[in-house]
C-alpha cells in the first residue's frame, strides 16, 4: 500500500509496506494481522491492539502466510515500552522477541500462547488443565521496573567476517556485532568476549556456571583457521569443536562446569545441557518434586534425564528402597549423570533413545515418571508406552507449548488427565516458556 513490493523473484512481497490492526499473540515471538487482501501476516516488534506500518521480511503474493516487521508504530499499546536494548528491532539481533513489551505484559502474551496451544492442540481450558493462567518468575526472579534481568549462563556468539562477536538476526545467518548484550549473565559478561578480535572463529560458546566460579569458552574455528590464544581475566576453561569429528576437545582447563541445584552439585560436560537461567532449575526441580509427593520406596523414571537432575532429587527423597532409572541419549551426559548419582546404589542410567530403551528394560509399572523432552516433545509412541506403566503420577518439563499440548493429549488417549499446569518465565524477553504438568490417571468409574 505505502510501498512498492521489491521484484526480487517474480511475486516477492519482500518490501511490500502495509498498514494494519494487529491481532492476538501467536506461538513464535509474533502477533497476528491480516492485509486488506485479507492475506495473514505475522508481525514482530508489534503488540495486540496497535495499529502499525508492518513491511514484509518473507513471503509471496500466493503465500499462506507473510512475515512482517513492524516498522513504525501509528497507535501503541499501553504494553509498549522503548526497547532497552540497543540492538533490538527490525532488521536486528534475533534473541529477544519482547524488549518493546512491559515485563507484566510478556508474561500476560505468554500465558495467551500457553492457553491457545493447549485449546487447540489438546482441547484443554486452563480450568481443565488445573491453571490459573499465570505465567510466573523463576524463583526469587524480582527485579525493579524497568531492570533488564541478566539471566543468560550460556551465550553462543556468531562471528562474522572481521572476527567480531555477535548474535544472529532473526531467522538469517548475518551476524549483529554487539559491544554487550543486556540478558547475559554477569559471569558472561564480565569475560569481555565482544571485545575481542575473534578472527578465523566461526562462534565462540561461553559457559558461567551457577553455584561456581567455573567458566569455560568454546570455540569452533572456521575451516583451517588457527586457535587464537584466548587470556582472560578470570580462570577459564577453554575447549574446542574439532573440525574432522565435530567433538568438543579441551584445549585447557577442566572439560567440564560445576553447576549446583536442589542442594546438590552436577557436573555438566562441555557443550551439555543445564537451564539456561540461573534459578531455572532449582524452579523446575521444586514444581516437580511438590507435584509428584515422592513416597520412600517408590520406583521411578526420569526420561531425557541429561546429567541426573531430577534422578538425583528424586533419589534424595524415595530413599534406599526407592529406585530410578535415567533415560538419555547423550554418551557424555550419561557418562555425567553416573558420576553425579555415583552415591546413590539404587539409581541407573541407561544411554540410548528412550523410545528405543525404555522398551527392552522389561518394566511393566512404575511410581512416578519425570520427562523432559526436547523441543519436538516426547512423540505418540512414547507416550503411550509410558500410559501403559500405570504411574500414579508423571511430571511433564516442556519447553515448547505446542509439544506439550500435543502430548497431553495423546496421554488424555491412553487414560490420563492433566491434575496441574504451571509456567515459568524462565526466559525473559523472549517469547520461550517452561511449563511443568504433572498428570494422574483418569478414575474409572465403579
Amino acid at each position: 500500500m505505502q510501498a512498492e513490493p521489491k521484484k526480487s523473484q517474480a511475486g516477492s512481497l519482500v518490501g511490500q509496506e502495509y498498514e494494519v490492526e494487529i491481532g492476538p499473540v501467536a506461538h513464535g515471538g509474533h502477533c497476528i494481522a491480516r492485509t486488506d487482501g485479507g492475506q495473514v501476516l505475522f508481525v514482530r516488534h508489534a503488540l495486540p491492539g496497535e495499529k502499525v506500518v508492518a513491511r514484509v521480511t518473507e513471503g509471496e503474493e500466493d503465500s499462506r502466510f507473510l512475515r512482517a516487521d513492524a516498522v513504525t508504530v501509528l497507535e501503541a499499546s499501553k504494553d509498549r515500552v522503548e526497547a532497552p536494548c540497543p540492538y533490538a528491532g527490525p532488521g536486528r539481533c534475533g534473541g529477544c522477541d519482547w524488549q518493546h513489551a512491559k515485563p507484566g505484559a510478556q508474561r500476560r502474551l505468554k500465558g495467551e500462547v500457553v492457553a491457545e496451544q493447549l485449546q487447540r492442540l489438546a482441547g484443554l481450558t486452563p480450568e481443565e488443565a488445573g491453571w490459573d493462567g499465570t505465567v510466573m518468575p523463576a524463583e526469587g526472579d524480582k527485579l525493579p521496573a524497568g531492570q533488564v534481568p541478566q539471566w543468560r549462563t550460556r551465550m553462543q556468539y556468531a562471528v562474522d567476517p572481521d572476527g567480531n562477536a555477535g548474535l544472529r538476526r532473526h531467522r538469517s545467518h548475518d551476524v549483529e556485532p554487539v559491544e554487550h548484550c543486556m540478558i547475559a549473565a554477569p559471569g558472561v559478561s564480565e569475560l569481555g568476549i565482544e571485545e575481542r578480535d575473534w578472527s578465523g572463529m566461526e562462534s565462540v560458546d561461553v559457559i558461567a556456571a551457577t553455584g561456581s566460579h567455573d567458566r569455560m569458552v568454546i570455540l569452533e574455528p572456521r575451516p583451517g583457521a588457527r586457535l587464537p590464544l584466548v587470556e582472560l581475566d578470570r580462570p577459564v576453561s577453554v575447549m574446542r569443536v574439532e573440525e574432522h569429528d565435530g567433538g568438543i576437545h579441551r584445549v585447557h582447563g577442566r572439560g567440564f562446569v560445576r553447576e549446583r541445584a536442589d542442594d546438590r552439585t552436577y557436573r555438566v560436560g562441555s557443550g551439555g545441557f543445564w537451564q539456561v537461567h540461573p534459578m531455572a532449575a532449582d524452579t523446575l526441580v521444586k514444581a516437580v518434586m511438590q507435584g509428584l509427593l515422592p513416597r520412600k520406596g517408590d520406583m521411578a523414571l526420569d526420561l531425557y534425564c541429561g546429567v541426573g537432575l531430577f534422578a538425583g532429587a528424586l533419589a534424595d527423597r524415595i530413599g534406599d528402597k526407592g529406585a530410578v532409572l535415567g533415560i538419555e541419549s547423550g554418551k557424555r551426559a550419561v557418562e555425567d549423570a553416573r558420576h553425579n548419582l555415583a552415591a546413590f546404589d539404587r539409581v541407573r542410567i541407561e544411554q540410548g533413545k528412550v523410545e528405543a530403551i525404555l522398551p527392552r528394560t522389561g518394566i511393566s509399572e512404575v511410581d512416578l515418571i519425570v520427562l523432559d523432552p526436547p523441543r519436538a516433545g516426547a512423540g505418540k509412541k512414547t507416550v503411550q508406552h509410558l500410559a501403559s506403566l500405570k504411574a500414579r503420577k508423571i511430571a511433564y518439563v516442556a519447553c515448547d507449548p505446542a509439544a506439550l499440548a500435543r502430548d497431553l493429549a495423546y496421554f488424555r488417549d491412553g487414560g490420563y488427565k492433566v491434575r496441574t499446569l504451571r509456567a515459568f518465565d524462565l526466559f525473559p524477553m523472549t517469547h520461550h516458556v517452561e511449563c511443568v504438568a504433572i498428570l494422574e490417571p483418569v478414575k474409572k468409574d465403579a
